[in-house]
């Protein structure tokens, strides 16, 4: 223990003095990387002053000079046109020509770029750094900035300057740190661009931060010089204040494993009191059982549950709480569960339901949950059980049943108020319908061709009695929630259907019905009788909003449907009226909600409960303020899955 103590220390000294040299590291390159800002933000600032006077070309070039002497990072500054093309240009006095190799135009490629984005943001932007030979094996890595010129919110030209990034680093280096680190910019592959600083780094302790500049950016490097901390100072330091901590370590055990022992007591003492008030206070009874089943320990709340004494538990072969009637079923019940070669444990944890006898006679349920008891060497020493008395959840059980019974009886009696509302709502559309043949009928008997025309009427007459018959067993059905009849059928057999009762209607109020089917007909699934009401509804409805509102020549009601998916058909019911205000657009599907005196406010609410029924949605759009176009109702309805997509057996 000694040994690796020591070493311990050894290695966490060495470590912190590693840490601490690699903080200063990171400190020099955050500080340098600040500095790198700073330096570039002036010198932004100076190019930007260059074009604060209008000057002329001479006085331009003057001051361009003077620009790149101030900042000796600077190599070459331009003057350019709106599209880019060079005005004027000044190169370094102190550097001289900075494009001898190759020209300006070979390298423009970047530069562009940065001057697109710098016009797009309406700021100064860096573009990519490049490299410039000046001869066999020697160059320059720079970087361009550019920055828009605008006069009177017109577009002038650029400003274009070309920093050398190791005139960069050199100009914003602190000149304490460029003699203990080696300072470089690289790429994201390690590859170095520039350097500066006197010594090498030793490559141990190493930093980078990133500058992020606008449109490009660059990676700062930072090599300590320093290298890894010596071991020998270390360790005798360590050895010194290690054998100290040792001897003091040992004092301090002694005295601590006195007063171990003396928590350990008392805390073994409180422990077992509060095991016993524990269970004391519990009110889950709590019975021990040896390996015959006799009773070895029972709590308080067991006892108590039971209505004897612990004493009269104890050790006895058949419990005082068994019912005498079923003693010797218990007894063989006992004998399976208590069996470990039949696997009871298993069973017992699942919980079983007994009955237990009170000391006075009255019998009561339980559940009883059973586990093996195992001392602290792990052997299989009894079964310990968890009583629980549920006469209480079995009177609340028994009420509760009542009660669903008085709740069903009073469902039923709405159930009976609710078929009467829908019978007499979507009655009324097959007896007027009846109502009108006949009426129709009895005019035409007088025609020469009054027979065939009262046959045909007659007719009618038993269609839409049949109708009604199945109107009175679909709403019925549909009250009581059982599953309707579904049908594969083309979308125009169900406009077919209620074309002839919508024609009545429009024949009246002077409207037009207008079917709009695709050349293919899409095929829906659906509950015919049901579906037809919905279509009813809501083709009187728009009828009904265009009486009084508009012109007869401009009372027009369409019927369309279109196959938007391969799975869904979409059906709409648009009419030319005004639109619904946002008042009753809120409540418009309510039951009973209704705007007209004779409604009941029933159709809406069943049409939306009938398409979603079948899978689909109801929903509506009304006209905007100014809009000639009328009300739309459409509702979705499931298309009979291809057979191509079927999966197979």
């Amino acid at each position: 223990m000694l040994v690796v103590a020591q070493t311990l220390l050894v290695r966490l000294t060495v470590g912190h003095e590693s840490q601490k040299q690699q903080e200063r590291t990171e400190a020099v390159a955050l500080e340098v990387a600040s500095q790198v800002k700073q330096r570039l933000v002036r010198t932004q600032q100076g190019l930007q002053a260059l074009m604060w006077a209008q000057p002329t070309p001479e006085r331009w070039r003057a001051q361009a000079a003077n620009t790149l002497r101030e900042f000796p990072e600077l190599r070459r500054i331009e003057w350019r046109l709106p599209n880019r093309a060079i005005k004027e240009a000044q190169d370094s006095p102190q550097h001289g020509p900075l494009f001898k190799q190759i020209t300006r135009a070979e390298v423009d490629t970047d530069l562009t770029q940065a001057c697109q984005s710098a016009r797009r943001s309406d700021s100064p932007m860096f573009s990519r750094s490049f490299f410039i030979p000046f001869g066999i094996g020697q160059g320059l890595e720079v970087v361009d900035l550019c920055i828009p010129l605008q006069e009177a919110g017109q577009d002038i030209g650029y400003l274009v300057a070309t920093v050398s990034l190791p005139g960069l680093l050199e100009a914003a280096l602190p000149e304490d740190q460029s003699r203990s680190h080696e300072f470089s910019f690289i790429e994201s592959d390690g590859a170095r661009l520039a350097r500066a600083g006197m010594p090498r780094g030793s490559g141990v302790y190493v930093a980078e931060r990133v500058l992020d500049l606008p449109g490009s950016v660059l990676q700062l490097r930072v090599d300590s010089l320093a290298g890894r901390p010596s071991l020998i100072p270390n360790l005798t330091t360590a050895l010194v204040l290690g054998l100290s901590l040792a001897l003091f370590g040992m004092v301090m055990l002694l005295a601590l494993d006195v007063r171990k022992r003396a928590r350990t007591e008392t805390a073994l003492a409180e422990a077992l009191a509060f095991r016993k008030a524990m269970e004391d206070s519990l009110i889950t009874g709590l019975r021990a059982r040896d390996l015959k089943g006799r009773v070895t320990y029972a709590n308080p709340a067991f006892c108590q549950m039971v209505g004897h004494s612990p004493e009269a538990l104890q050790g006895q072969d058949t419990p005082p709480y068994w019912p005498p009637e079923q003693v010797e079923h218990y007894r063989q019940r006992q004998g399976l569960r208590l069996d470990p070669t039949l696997g009871a444990g298993t069973q017992a944890r699942e919980g079983f339901e007994t009955v237990f006898m009170r000391s006075n006679g009255e019998r009561f349920p339980v559940m009883i949950f059973e586990a093996p008891l195992l001392d602290n060497h792990g052997h299989h020493t009894g079964w310990m059980s968890a009583v629980l008395d549920i006469s209480s959840q079995r009177r609340i059980e028994e009420l509760s049943r009542q009660q669903q019974e008085r709740l069903q009886a009073t469902a039923r009696l709405a159930t009976v108020g609710e078929m009467a509302s829908l019978l007499s709502h979507e009655l009324n559309q097959p007896l007027a319908a009846i109502a009108s043949y006949a009426a129709g009928s009895l005019n035409m008997a007088d025609e020469p061709d009054g027979p065939a025309l009262m046959r045909e009427g007659l007719g009618h007459i038993a269609d839409q009695a049949q109708r009604a018959g199945r109107v009175i067993k679909s709403v019925h059905d549909f009250v009581r929630r059982r599953e309707q009849l579904r049908e594969t059928m083309g979308v125009d057999l169900l406009f077919a259907a209620v074309q002839p009762l919508i024609a009545l209607q429009a024949r009246k109020s002077g409207a037009q019905i207008v079917i709009d089917l695709p050349a293919k007909v899409p095929r829906v699934v659906c509950d015919r009788t049901m579906l037809e009401q919905v279509l009813l509804n809501l083709a009187r409805n728009g009828l009904q909003a265009m009486e009084g509102v508009l012109p007869t020549d401009a009372r027009v009601l369409t019927l369309r449907a279109r196959q938007t998916h391969e799975r869904w058909v979409l059906i709409s019911v648009i009419d030319a009226g005004s639109g619904i205000g946002p008042e009753v657009a809120r409540q418009l599907f309510t039951p009973f909600f209704t705007t007209r005196p004779e409604g009941m406010g029933l159709g809406l609410s069943l049409c939306r409960t009938v398409v979603e029924q079948h899978g689909g949605q109801l929903d509506f759009e009304s006209p905007a303020p100014g809009e000639e176009v009328g009300t739309v109702f459409r509702f979705t309805l499931a298309s009979p899955v291809p057979k191509a997509t079927l999966a197979p057996p």
